[in-house]
Order: structure tokens, then sequence, then C-alpha cells
């Protein structure tokens, strides 16, 4: 791959960029109510204090004199300071980051510990018992509500066993590895299970395209092993339309796993997000979406790359 393609597609975010603000900056101030209607019915909050809080915000502005202003302070690295808090923008974000990494790290872990042995076995055994079984499951996966997963979790292990707690980051004066372990097990499972079920039904179909072609039967015929024929030739192959949905999935989990957060208690992006929304803060709002929107171009950029280090013959000029 070209440095001349990475720098084209880098510009080409540009556009793409501004257009998605402009769209996401009028769709959220079209919403109805406003970030002060939480001030509304509080008799402590006077109507000079409502004006000045509405001049300080630039909310006194037409829409598009604020996207203006919103886009000159974005660009230049100020995101505004957050109506809810008062704290800046980047640091609200920075500080739910990590932990919205940290669980989306270890779901696609584990989805990929799951989806790549799933995905080749029901491929090698297609229409066997193992197959019908394997297939069952992973549509079951897929198809149960991850509300609904979660909550039927933490009512057996937590309620019921008592094995791992209910919600939350860590324990109150705990902070050892272990205890953030406990905490993370549950919704890293939660999330992990639906991706790994997609993946597998993904892998397993791209698969069985490859294993239909010539240069698979010529190398069995050679004297191939299954095994060698797998890692040297048909995996490598199926993997680059799983390539794309993976990519996809990486964005919306960095954007944040919002059920899942939100079921755990989970401190991250996807929970900022519904505190956000309730709040209409609009700074913070912006600032996270336009975070995943980033997060998706680049994961589609990623996926470009990947695809030239997984099949040689694919080039970008």
């Amino acid at each position: 791959m070209s440095p001349a393609y990475l720098l084209r597609q880098l510009l080409g975010v540009i556009p793409l960029l501004l257009a998605i603000s402009l769209i996401l900056f009028t769709v959220v101030h079209l919403a109805p109510g406003g970030p002060l209607d939480v001030y509304a019915d509080n008799p402590s909050v006077t109507p000079a204090a409502l004006d000045h809080i509405r001049r300080a915000y630039g909310l006194d502005q037409p829409v598009p004199l604020q996207y203006l202003m919103w886009l000159r302070s974005m660009v230049v690295g100020d995101w505004g300071f957050s109506i809810r808090t008062g704290r800046p923008v980047l640091a609200e974000i920075g500080d739910r980051l990590p932990a919205t990494l940290l669980l989306g790290g270890s779901a696609m872990l584990l989805a990929l510990l799951l989806a790549l042995p799933v995905g080749v076995l029901t491929a090698l055994h297609r229409s066997s018992r193992l197959d019908h079984v394997l297939t069952l499951l992973s549509f079951s996966g897929i198809s149960v509500p991850v509300f609904w997963l979660a909550l039927m979790m933490q009512l057996l292990f937590s309620i019921l066993l008592g094995w791992l707690p209910a919600a939350g980051y860590t324990t109150f004066g705990d902070a050892s590895l272990v205890d953030r372990m406990e905490h993370l097990a549950m919704p890293a499972i939660v999330l992990s299970l639906a991706t790994a079920a997609g993946w597998s039904r993904f892998l397993r179909s791209s698969l069985l395209d490859v294993l239909r072609q010539d240069y698979i039967r010529t190398a069995f015929a050679k004297g191939q092993t299954v095994r060698g024929m797998l890692l040297h030739h048909a995996l490598r192959n199926a993997l680059v339309p799983l390539v794309t949905v993976i990519s996809l999935d990486l964005a919306s989990i960095i954007s944040g796993a919002v059920i899942t957060e939100t079921i755990f208690a989970w401190p991250g992006i996807g929970r900022l997000f519904i505190e956000s929304m309730d709040g209409r803060d609009y700074p913070v709002l912006m600032g996270l979406m336009m975070t995943g929107s980033l997060a998706l171009v680049l994961a589609n950029l990623a996926a470009d790359i990947a695809y030239a280090v997984i099949d040689p013959r694919i080039r970008f000029g």
C-alpha cells in the first residue's frame, strides 16, 4: 500500500467528517428540549442566571452561527465545556475512554477466540451434527437481546450464586487486578457473545466459498494436510471479508457499548452518552459522536491496510 494512497484516504476524511458534523449538529439542536430545561422547574435559578448560562454557551445565537463557532473551536482542539458538570469535554471523554477500551478490547479478544474455532469447525464439518449444534448456538447468540442476557447473568452469577459483582468498575477501597477482572467478566462476556456469533457465521460462509476453489482441491491432491491447507491457503483468504465486519464492530465498541455499560454501571463512553443525552449536554454529545465517527473512518482505513497484509494480491494504488 503506497503512502500516496494513505494520504489521499486521510485527506478524504476531512470533507466526510465536516458533512457528518453538520448533520449531527443540526439533528442535536433540532431535537425537542434543550440543556437549560433541567433548570426550568428550579426556583433557585433566576431568569437572569438562565440568560447568563445561555449567553456563556452561545445558545442565544442562531444555530448556523453556533455551528461555525463550535467548528472553529473543535479544529483548534477546544471542544468546549460540559453544560452538566462544567468540565472540559476532552476531560470528560478522556476519563471514560480507558474503561471503554478495556471492556471493548477484552470483548473483542473473547469474540475472536470463540469465532475463529467455531467458524472453522462448522465449515470443515458442514451439515454434520457438530455443525448443526454450533449453528444453533450461533443463531441463539445473535437472536438473544443483549439487555436480557445481561440481566440473566446478573441474576445467576451475582444474586443466586454470588460469584461475581453485579455492576461497577471496582469495589470501593479495592483496586486490585483480581477485583477489576471480576467486575470486567460479565460485561465482557455479554458484549462478546453476540459479536462472536456473528463473526463465526461470516467466517463459515467465507471459508466454505474458499474451500470450493480449484487451488484448494489441488493442494489436497498434492498431499497437503487439512491443517496446512487452512494455515497456508484457505484461512488467510477467508479472513478478508471478516476483516470488514471486525472493523465496523471495532468502531462501534470504541464509540461505547451503550446497553452493556448502562446495565453494568460501567463508567465508559456509552454510559456517558446516555447521561449527556438525558441532560441535553450539547458539547459532550457532539464530542462523543464525532469521536465515534472518527473511529469508524479510521477503522475502515485500518481494514484496507489489513486487506493488503492478509492477501498480498490486494493492492491499493
